[in-house]
């Protein structure tokens, strides 16, 4: 079932909001560690209350968090700046067109799993066609959330990932964190996907 801006909205007003862990994603913390930042222009999709935004933010960059969620993204911009970051109420399939190719990489974390999986074909066009020439898409993809209901949030299998982003980017390097949030071990892929 494709959650709308107002359902999202009404899930942030409610404090119905188990995705909203409240710190930066451990592998996000890891990667940093161990690579240092990340330059460039960086897009986080889905960024709620943008812990992984001001994880990313640093001199050497400019991140933008966006959010369906006036909720989220009203609260993202109540913590203090880690740097140059933004944070814009705006969906991922609507972006204006000065979007378009401008940044070195995007982000995923929480937003491919929180979309109807009918809509993950149009997910990887969006990303294509904000992506600069060589940019790429650094993603933490949820396998198989454990909850017997149908979601969001919505796993997916290697299979698919292959399917889905296999003839627009180029697989550099995939793992399976060592560190992450409570009750999602073993259960969540990273993948570094460059534009082909």
């Amino acid at each position: 079932m494709k959650q709308t801006q107002t359902e999202w909205e009404a899930a942030y007003q409610g404090g119905n909001t188990p995705w909203e862990k409240g710190k930066t994603h451990p592998a996000l913390v890891d990667f940093l560690t161990e690579n240092g930042p990340m330059a460039g222009e960086i897009l986080v999709p889905g960024c709620g209350f943008g812990y992984d935004v001001r994880a990313l933010s640093a001199s050497a960059n400019h991140v933008i968090g966006i959010d369906l969620a006036q909720f989220a993204i009203s609260k993202a911009k109540s913590f203090p700046k880690t740097a140059g970051e933004e944070y814009l109420l705006a969906d991922l399939f609507t972006l204006p067109s000065k979007f378009g190719g401008k940044f070195d990489v995007v982000f995923e974390h929480t937003c491919f799993c929180a979309i109807d999986p009918g809509m993950r074909v149009n997910y990887v066009e969006a990303v294509v066609e904000l992506l600069k020439s060589g940019g790429k898409m650094i993603a933490i993809f949820f396998l198989n959330p454990d909850h017997d209901e149908e979601g969001p949030p919505y796993g997916v299998t290697k299979t698919e990932l292959d399917k889905l982003f296999g003839s627009q980017f180029f697989l550099e390097k995939e793992w399976i964190p060592r560190r992450t949030h409570e009750g999602r071990e073993q259960r969540e892929l990273i993948r570094i996907l460059a534009l082909r």
